[in-house]
């Protein structure tokens, strides 16, 4: 059987659509389905349901998705290994990062390029969920994510720095106190992060322990959706602090520091825990284990 036949499988799962898969194979959609033909030739069974184009994968077809995808991860990380005996690594690294990470994402990624420059980065933004889901299924060979606040099962994780709130405003808009009490927050017209972001939970859990609740006017899923809204004065955000220093020397933005509470939100790179580890995610730990934040990170 080769591998390739299975990525085909894989892809045309991950794209639902027979011109899509073709396209991230970079091959023909005949050639596409002609290996996926010859793959269910090979096991006797049909993976597929066809009706004039991808309608889902048959019993066969989802019992061997998990086997696919370990199949084809090995395969990958059995070539990485010989070419790491031959010389500096190699590849694409698959890398999930949480949107409230982003700033220290370029930190990471630069010390990655840096010590392997032959590797490929591909930074994808995704929830904490969909790093871990993908993480599992063989989609990603790291993440950046929270460590504590529903932490990730499975995994390996360095810790890389503690993220804490700012209020993020325009000097135009709306008045803010100066040194607001989380209690202050409540009467202030709010965008926040919807409810399906990591970030947003973790801060609704904290006020609720406080008895207190947030109900923001306008949701999103981008904080720079947020600060678009937050610019035009009418209505201000809670952002990771890390967000409010790529804020600074802006003549438009106001950042006022909230109280601190009695937990640091960690945030760090994690791994599947697999016996044997890729090459690739042992690369990206041992960065992470080396790397130094710039001023304005800290660890908790």
């Amino acid at each position: 059987m080769q591998t390739r036949l299975v990525e085909y499988f894989l892809a045309l799962h991950r794209e639902r659509h027979f011109a899509r898969a073709a396209a991230s194979c970079n091959v023909s959609q005949p050639t596409l389905s002609a290996g996926i033909a010859t793959l269910e030739a090979q096991l006797g069974k049909r993976l597929i349901v066809r009706d004039r184009k991808y309608a889902g994968l048959t019993p066969e077809g989802e019992a061997i998705l998990p086997w696919a995808r370990q199949l084809v991860a090995a395969a990958d990380a059995l070539e990485q290994a010989v070419g790491t005996t031959q010389g500096p690594l190699k590849g694409e690294l698959r890398l999930g990062a949480i949107p409230a990470s982003m700033p220290a994402t370029g930190f990471l990624v630069e010390a990655i390029r840096t010590r392997f420059p032959e590797l490929n980065v591909q930074v994808r933004a995704l929830t904490s969920r969909q790093i871990e889901r993908e993480l599992a299924a063989f989609e990603l060979d790291a993440g950046i994510t929270y460590l504590d606040f529903e932490p990730p099962a499975h995994a390996l994780a360095v810790p890389l720095y503690s993220e804490r709130s700012r209020l993020v405003s325009a000097k135009d808009g709306i008045a803010v106190p100066e040194q607001p009490d989380w209690s202050d927050l409540a009467a202030l017209p709010l965008c926040l992060l919807h409810q399906g972001m990591q970030n947003r939970r973790i801060l609704d859990a904290r006020l609720a322990a406080l008895g207190l609740a947030l109900r923001p006017i306008v949701t999103a899923d981008s904080y720079i959706a947020l600060l678009a809204i937050v610019r035009q004065g009418h209505l201000c955000s809670i952002m990771p602090d890390n967000h409010a220093l790529l804020l600074q020397g802006l003549d438009w933005a106001r950042i006022t520091q909230l109280p601190e509470t009695d937990e640091a939100n960690r945030i760090g790179v994690i791994v599947s825990d697999r016996t044997p580890m890729s090459p690739l995610a042992q690369s990206v730990l041992g960065v992470a284990r080396d790397l130094l934040l710039p001023k304005g990170y800290q660890l908790t």
